[in-house]
């Protein structure tokens, strides 16, 4: 019994028609230690970029506060490797035009006064009318500052300053968006990892057809991930594609695998600061089926997705909204 899968939504390793298909290789991580060097550099890199696109959105200065179990959205691509959430009060300021001889990133891990003393004495020796902070409506990248953190700045820091708050909703997109060079190479490895998982999960190794319920491939592929020593940060789904509703399937558990069914799988792995987001689609052979016995309808419907793929790419402008 062999399980083909031939549609992928995810455009970085685009598959085509079967025959065309590359195998996907595993890819095993650094050790911890080196693994937490090579993100930090990362992260330090795109720390540095923090002052042009403070520049770019006409802000003198981005300021982020938070404490221990309540996290800026932020917080998670500044944070050091070693860093597993926020500790005490967590306070960051950014500076875009810092005076000469000053820094341009300041970081407190206090719950004292002094947080504030400092900050002021900072604030006050640059030249800032503009301040952003994270408190944007429509998108959840720039709207991480926590009500009770807010009415703390506008205590601390007085009238004055708070009327210099502004809310540049692309201030903490962009940033969180920023992808340095060496970041890609890894990120296609996460990405070209979770196809070999896919791949192996969706093959005679691990389903067999009339005993493999949906639900052992789920739990299969969490257990490669952790085998593997990658995290998640999903469950991964698998589905029989038919006439039932998700409702109904759910309610009768989860269901088994046959021959001829359209299987569908949403995954991902997390590793190196960065998740991968896979959706692919098998079809289970019947005994003595090849790839040549694929059913008409379900090639064609290949060769659409795959324009669609292509149509949706060429739409991806730097600047627009996905939306």
């Amino acid at each position: 019994m062999i399980l083909s899968p031939f549609i992928a939504t995810v455009l970085l390793f685009p598959f085509t028609l079967a025959a065309q298909r590359q195998i996907a290789k595993y890819h095993h991580l650094p050790p911890l230690r080196e693994q937490a060097a090579i993100q930090d550099a990362w992260t330090a890199e795109r720390i540095s970029n923090i002052p042009n696109i403070l520049k770019k959105y006409n802000a003198d200065a981005w300021l982020m506060t938070q404490k221990e179990y309540a996290e800026d959205t932020v917080f998670w691509s500044l944070k050091s490797a070693t860093q597993f959430f926020a500790r005490r009060r967590t306070v960051d300021l950014f500076i875009a035009n810092a005076s000469p001889g000053t820094k341009s990133s300041y970081n407190w891990i206090d719950n004292t006064n002094e947080v504030w003393t400092e900050l002021l004495d900072i604030l006050e020796s640059q030249n800032i009318s503009r301040i952003a902070i994270n408190a944007d409506e429509g998108s959840a990248f720039s709207s991480g500052l926590h009500v009770g953190e807010l009415e703390m700045l506008k205590e601390k820091l007085g009238k004055g300053w708070v009327e210099k708050f502004v809310v540049e909703r692309m201030v903490a997109v962009e940033f969180v968006a920023t992808m340095v060079e060496g970041r890609l190479g890894w990120y296609r490895k996460l990405q070209e990892t979770a196809w070999a998982m896919i791949t192996e999960g969706f093959s005679s190794s691990v389903i067999e057809p009339g005993k493999t319920t949906t639900a052992d491939v789920e739990w299969w592929l969490r257990e490669k991930i952790l085998h593997m020593n990658y995290t998640t940060w999903f469950q991964p789904t698998v589905s029989v594609l038919g006439e039932k509703s998700p409702l109904e399937i759910a309610s009768t558990g989860p269901p088994g695998i046959e021959f001829g069914d359209l299987l569908h799988v949403d995954f991902g792995v997390t590793a190196l600061g960065m998740n991968t987001d896979t959706q692919h689609l098998a079809y289970v052979l019947g005994p003595g089926e090849t790839e040549e016995d694929i059913l008409t309808g379900y090639l064609d419907g290949l060769k659409k997705v795959n324009r669609l793929q292509d149509i949706l790419k060429s739409n991806m402008v730097v600047g627009v909204s996905g939306n």
